[in-house]
């Protein structure tokens, strides 16, 4: 069997690998844990070639299966469904060392995963993101190499048909929503609207468990006047802080010192198209714990 130390090494892929795929973090260290539970169950009198390999495999079988298992729950799911956010402005264990695997772990594009069958994510993630040959990845889907060539294009066009421009996070963009949130506590309409391009959109996750909006909002108007609602109704209280939440800017809310929501914002071309508001208690227990780290 191989040392703790280079068993561990493995951990920071694995996770990304279990997040991309289930777009749960807390999901994630689970099957990251039960994997490395099953290599040290492995016999000792088993060839195995490659711990990466190896490990890899577990990890994308178990996700799929988590995947399959989840979709009804998702299906019967209260309101919008929307993957749980990881803090990035800081110690993460998701490394994305270029704009291409920061797109990857952006709230948009998991939420465009979920499009994909639980194959079909397996194969477009470990090809186009972590760079495995369609010979690395056929034993681990268990199907063959002519096969996930099939599927990764299937996957890769629908991704590109439906994919929205993505921005790495930087000093504008943290600015900009910077104006947003001053805009907001100022009560200012016109200067909030002119934060928000024409076809912003604004989708809410409280999964039954906190009040959120039901459906997405689709007008900057309406989106504009809901942050003012809040903002009114806000506890004394409460606090906000600009963050960094799946390599976007986002903005962290407490009340009575306890996260209840988080906003992620998208921007493009200096203006917000989207906004992703958190508010499911459980999606937001991850992000807690790093935080309280």
């Amino acid at each position: 069997m191989t040392s703790a130390e280079s068993l561990e090494a493995y951990r920071p892929l694995l996770f990304t690998i279990a997040y991309q795929m289930t777009g749960s973090a807390s999901e994630a260290e689970d099957i990251v844990q039960e994997a490395y539970l099953r290599y040290h169950q492995t016999p000792a009198t088993a060839a195995i070639r490659s711990l990466k390999a190896y490990l890899t495999t577990i990890t994308t079988r178990l996700a799929i299966d988590y995947l399959r298992s989840a979709r009804h729950s998702r299906e019967q799911y209260v309101g919008t469904w929307l993957p749980e956010p990881v803090l990035t402005d800081s110690a993460t264990p998701l490394p994305a060392d270029n704009a291409e695997q920061q797109e990857a772990i952006s709230l948009a594009f998991l939420i465009l995963l979920e499009t994909l069958t639980p194959p079909e994510r397996a194969v477009f993630l470990l090809h186009e993101v972590f760079d495995y040959s369609y010979e690395e990845i056929a034993p681990i889907v268990m199907k063959s190499v002519a096969a996930c060539r099939q599927i990764f294009h299937r996957a890769q066009q629908h991704i590109a048909a439906r994919k929205r421009r993505f921005t790495v996070a930087d000093e504008a963009q943290r600015a900009l929503v910077a104006r947003f949130l001053q805009a907001t506590q100022e009560g200012k309409l016109d200067t909030l609207l002119a934060t928000l391009a024409h076809d912003a959109t604004l989708q809410s996750d409280g999964g039954g468990k906190a009040r959120a909006v039901l459906h997405p909002l689709v007008d900057p108007a309406m989106i504009a006047r809901f942050f003012l609602i809040l903002a009114r109704k806000a506890l004394p209280h409460a606090r906000v802080a600009l963050r960094e939440v799946n390599y976007t800017p986002a903005l962290l809310v407490w009340e009575n010192d306890m996260l209840t929501t988080v906003f992620l914002f998208e921007i493009d071309h200096g203006h917000i198209t989207g906004i992703y508001g958190l508010r499911n208690p459980d999606k937001l227990a991850f992000l807690a714990r790093q935080l309280s780290r």
